[in-house]
């Protein structure tokens, strides 16, 4: 698919004594119709490096294209065409949300008239049509959040870039939010840069994703690949009787785990598990229940968290 935004070896360093670097030279793209998800503990460089896509913080180095257009020198051709959304953001609080709404596709060129014919359609979708005259003051957290994100895709952009847009929202809305990202991806081929701590979010609706530590891109690849890249499962059993046994086996073959009454769960290598079944069959130990984790994101984000980049 053609790239409609790239970064080559982008920083930035903060002055200071000494001086810190946030982001350091890191390179990456997003694809025509992929969501990309940008992830990393706190601290990791992320906002940073949505502001420097954004241009509202200039890079100390390094070149952003967007449509294979240089964003330094075609800034504002180029914002027509991208939009953003925030958890951790707002609108002007004074004014309703239809006259923010108004004023917000002014900037992208449009009328009044088209201005309500595309945002009404977005805020019926997600429940706050009737806020529509209401201060922004006058809402929620949530319904804020959801008003950005009609902010960001009513004017039809091509890239969109969001900064944990379900992170104050109720798991049925925030479902509702990832279903409509994933529509706009099929029906528009639209593009979306996505940052969220919700690993299992991350998992259903990225195509790829990207982790940042310290500045530094240490994965990129799909989401399954990277929870695949984590070798330990976990064997959980509910015994009934043998958990000396049980033990033992674990113990003796160098296997971490640990117990909590009568369950006991062990880390193993996927390979590992038919036949430490088996030994635990002819050990005869008797158990109740058998439950096997595969790796997750969230193992992946919590093992390399731990790791120096």
């Amino acid at each position: 698919m053609p790239i409609v935004l790239s970064a080559d070896k982008i920083k930035k360093t903060y002055l200071g004594t000494p001086p810190v670097t946030a982001v350091d030279e890191i390179s990456f793209h997003l694809e025509e119709g992929e969501i990309l998800g940008l992830l990393g503990p706190n601290g990791s460089g992320k906002t940073t490096t949505i502001q420097m896509l954004l241009g509202t913080l200039s890079s100390t180095s390094g070149k952003i294209l967007y449509f294979g257009k240089d964003f330094a020198t075609h800034r504002s051709d180029v914002l027509q065409k991208v939009t953003f959304a925030s958890t951790y953001t707002s609108l002007p609080w004074l004014l309703t949300i239809a006259e923010n709404l108004e004023v917000f596709g002014h900037l992208y060129g449009l009328s009044r008239e088209e201005s309500y014919k595309a945002f009404e359609p977005l805020l019926e979708r997600f429940g706050i049509l009737d806020k529509k005259n209401h201060r922004v003051s006058t809402l929620s957290a949530g319904q804020v959040t959801r008003l950005m994100l009609v902010k960001a895709f009513f004017v039809d952009p091509k890239i969109v870039l969001l900064d944990e847009p379900t992170a104050s929202l109720d798991p049925d809305i925030a479902n509702d939010i990832c279903s409509f990202l994933l529509e706009q991806r099929d029906k528009k081929a639209l593009s979306i840069l996505f940052t969220s701590h919700k690993m299992q979010e991350v998992m259903e609706i990225c195509d790829r994703t990207i982790f940042l530590k310290e500045g530094k891109i240490i994965a990129n690849d799909k989401p399954a690949k990277l929870a695949k890249s984590v070798s330990t499962f976990k064997v959980k059993l509910l015994v009934c009787d043998g958990m000396e046994q049980a033990i033992r086996l674990a113990s003796d073959a160098g296997f971490k785990y640990s117990v909590d009454h009568k369950s006991i769960e062990i880390l193993l290598d996927e390979e590992q598990i038919p036949s430490f079944l088996d030994g635990i069959s002819r050990a005869s130990v008797s158990y109740s229940n058998i439950k096997i984790e595969e790796p997750s994101l969230e193992d992946f984000f919590l093992q390399i968290a731990k790791k120096s980049p």
